[in-house]
């Protein structure tokens, strides 16, 4: 018995008093981990995690990150700027509430909106042939050097795929890892490239950015999220900021 009870009173047998020191150093142990679940709880209401393509990232997000904090003083924001094909899985992992990318194909479980389209252009050299033009045709690519981003395979294919049989012509002589990279191959006169055309926002002053007038080159931009989970309120108003 671990204790014993009278009319008035109850007290514990020498077998309770041995145990009182182990219960009570269990009882402060679900304390401690009481208080650090509410303070983990606490820490995610105050913060959200969304991914974002870099491009959109980069051109449309300080002014809408700053709408955000005037709103949500205090409150923090993890941004995941990464390449097209990561977004959904950071979605679909619970890494990121929701993300901005670019739509197509996509799995059951995600959610899309559409927020805007956006064409591609290409960029070359102040000093090229071709940038007195208005406009360029696809045929205008034929026998020009092109630099390509390894890391950017959703843009590849829709730029092959809008240009049909003419993207096995191409002259796809350079691969490079990121945007910034294949610009200075354009300034450089290296090369040519096709990008979205926010990229235009970060490329040298001697780029310039034709649209195609023969080809509907563009890029459909969404966001996704998981089917069936609702965003948090924070979420959602991020979101309806970034409706682009």
């Amino acid at each position: 018995r671990l204790h014993t009870r009278t009319s008035r009173d109850i007290s514990l047998t020498k077998a309770g008093q041995a145990l009182l020191p182990q219960v009570r150093q269990q009882l402060a142990t679900l304390a401690e981990l009481y208080e650090d679940l509410r303070d983990t709880g606490r820490e995610a209401r105050r913060r959200m995690v969304f991914a974002c393509l870099p491009t959109i990232a980069g051109y449309y997000l300080p002014d809408v990150m700053k709408a955000f904090a005037e709103r949500n003083h205090g409150f923090q924001v993890a941004l995941l700027d990464q390449p097209a094909g990561r977004i959904p899985d950071l979605v679909k992992q619970g890494e990121a509430e929701f993300g901005i990318t670019i739509t197509g194909a996509t799995p059951w479980d995600i959610e899309v909106e559409p927020l805007c389209t956006e064409p591609y252009i290409l960029l070359v050299s102040r000093h090229h042939r071709l940038a007195a033009q208005d406009a360029v045709t696809h045929a205008d690519l034929l026998g020009e050097p092109l630099v390509r981003i390894k890391t950017q395979s959703t843009n590849r294919q829709l730029i092959e795929e809008s240009l049909g049989e003419v993207s096995k012509q191409l002259d796809w002589r350079f691969e490079v890892q990121n945007a910034s990279t294949a610009m200075s191959f354009v300034a450089s006169g290296l090369a040519l490239t096709v990008l979205p055309r926010l990229m235009m926002h970060q490329s040298p002053a001697d780029i310039v950015g034709l649209p195609f007038s023969d080809v509907e080159l563009s890029r459909n931009i969404g966001a996704i999220r998981r089917r069936g989970v609702p965003l948090s309120p924070p979420a959602e108003a991020l979101l309806a900021l970034a409706t682009l």
